[in-house]
């Protein structure tokens, strides 16, 4: 069960500590809301997912399908931006006003300049990403493009392509913790609060160090749903992203005190 606020009259960032379990609640609450408005959540999800496919197949006809997989990471690491319109229909499904995905209200004038400053963040976070994958692909495949015919095979049965894969999972996995560890409630809070950038970090942070089991989970199920979601050829990710984005609107209304 959830616990009171921790220092709520004394700190901006103040979360409740929930149960290590929560998480499959906030995911049973996602799926519901999904259903309870799904021309707009399935429809939007679809939009998305195809915007990546479009990139993908761009990528395809350039010959530049061994950046694909960067294409992918970065996506997930805009994931939680992209996903505005979605917490804004939970909002809505919550306080009973009919559902729609647009427009976007925001707690005061200054949060749509705050909730840009994380999104300057995650698009920096991205640019991260893609030059550290272009170096290590140059680094271990001797500067020489690999088709992406015979990609996997570099990847799976060479020792370069191994060793890039085991270096690039790791500083990949990093990347992504560091922007899960500031964003998983950010963004929802800054729509639904008066508040800044920085205070809604710093309640992310918090709610890790003060649930650590259940922030965990919650990090692993994003990182399994969105995997199988890829693997099903993007069509799985069409119903994933819309879950993903309802059930994070609800781990904030879980995780912070109630405004």
């Amino acid at each position: 069960m959830r616990s009171t606020a921790m220092n709520a009259e004394n700190s901006g960032f103040a979360v409740n500590r929930v149960a290590v379990d929560a998480p499959w609640r906030w995911l049973g609450a996602g799926w519901r809301d999904m259903w309870a408005a799904p021309v707009q959540s399935l429809g939007y999800g679809i939009c998305v997912v195809g915007g990546g496919l479009i990139i993908v197949t761009a990528l395809w006809r350039l010959n530049l399908s061994s950046l694909i997989p960067v294409a992918l990471g970065v996506f997930a690491i805009i994931g939680p931006l992209l996903a505005l319109c979605l917490y804004e229909l939970s909002r809505r499904l919550e306080a009973g006003e009919p559902p729609a995905l647009l427009p976007i209200k925001f707690a005061g004038p200054r949060s749509p300049i705050q909730v840009a400053y994380i999104g300057f963040f995650l698009l920096f976070a991205a640019l991260v990403w893609l030059r550290v994958a272009i170096m290590l692909y140059a680094l271990f495949s001797s500067a020489n493009y690999v088709p992406m015919s015979e990609f996997a095979r570099f990847v799976v049965s060479t020792p370069a392509g191994i060793f890039m894969l085991a270096i690039g999972t790791a500083v990949g996995g990093a990347i992504a913790f560091a922007i899960y560890t500031f964003t998983v409630i950010s963004i929802p809070m800054l729509m639904h609060e008066r508040t800044d950038a920085f205070t809604a970090i710093a309640s992310c942070i918090n709610a890790i160090r003060t649930s650590p089991g259940a922030m965990l989970l919650w990090a692993w199920l994003i990182a399994v749903l969105t995997a199988a979601g890829v693997a099903t050829f993007f069509l799985g990710l069409a119903l994933v992203f819309p879950l993903l984005g309802h059930a994070t609107w609800h781990a904030y209304r879980d995780l912070r005190p109630k405004v």
